[in-house]
């Protein structure tokens, strides 16, 4: 059975990718966001099946977003973009630098679990265009580049794995914040988490869970995380 993506708004659609919504990409317009797990390429490529897709952008480069990205692109000759921070692992192969302990037994983990190396064609920034109406918001703190991806017109956003609504180990739901062990920089994500909230989105849509599509229990949840000392 051909994977099919979920209608979230006009030009914006989500794929999960794992047990239901343990893991998604999204189709923006023609710009596919994430990859999902390099196994998982194949499958991404069936749901693609007569789409128009004219790029592919990650959120950030870990295993279950950027594993398939070299795969996908390839087979579908599209460029890659990502954003800044990312840059130089992503055409590195070296994955390592992108976690808070780039020595530790995770970081040997999701370099094991990581897609090859791939260039990046287009380095992605605050404002930039891109799909159909969104703009890039650079939201570190899981890792150094990640991003997100904002249209106001309609408050969607795509904000990867700055927020979760679903644990991606344990498959817990309800809004939480990202795993510690891959997070390079707690208190700088929720600096980026804070931001968003202030956009008052309308639907938000994460790597992990199910979009929410109640605002005001994103911005409670943001604003019940712990200032820094």
């Amino acid at each position: 059975m051909k994977p099919e993506f979920v209608p979230l708004a006009p030009d914006a659609r989500r794929l999960p990718l794992r047990r239901g919504d343990m893991l998604n990409a999204y189709l923006l317009g023609d710009v596919l966001v994430d990859a999902g797990v390099r196994a998982g390429a194949r499958k991404v490529l069936r749901a693609l099946e007569g789409e128009r897709v004219a790029a592919h952008a990650i959120t950030h480069g870990h295993f279950d977003h950027q594993g398939a990205s070299h795969a996908l692109c390839q087979a579908l000759g599209i460029p890659l973009w990502c954003g800044a921070g990312e840059k130089e692992a992503v055409e590195s192969g070296d994955f390592t630098r992108l976690l808070p302990k780039p020595r530790s037994l995770a970081a040997r983990v999701e370099q094991l679990l990581s897609g090859p190396a791939h260039p990046v064609a287009r380095v992605l920034r605050q404002g930039d265009e891109v799909g159909a109406g969104f703009v890039v918001l650079e939201t570190p703190g899981h890792t150094a580049g990640s991003i997100s991806f904002w249209r106001e017109a309609d408050g969607v956003l795509v904000l990867g794995d700055a927020a979760m609504s679903r644990h991606p180990w344990t498959g817990r739901r309800g809004l939480q914040e990202p795993v510690g062990l891959g997070t390079l920089d707690r208190e700088l994500n929720r600096a980026s988490l804070r931001r968003l909230a202030e956009l008052r989105p309308a639907i938000v849509c994460f790597g992990h869970g199910e979009p929410l599509t109640e605002p005001m229990r994103f911005r409670a949840f943001v604003a019940g995380l712990s200032l820094p000392d």
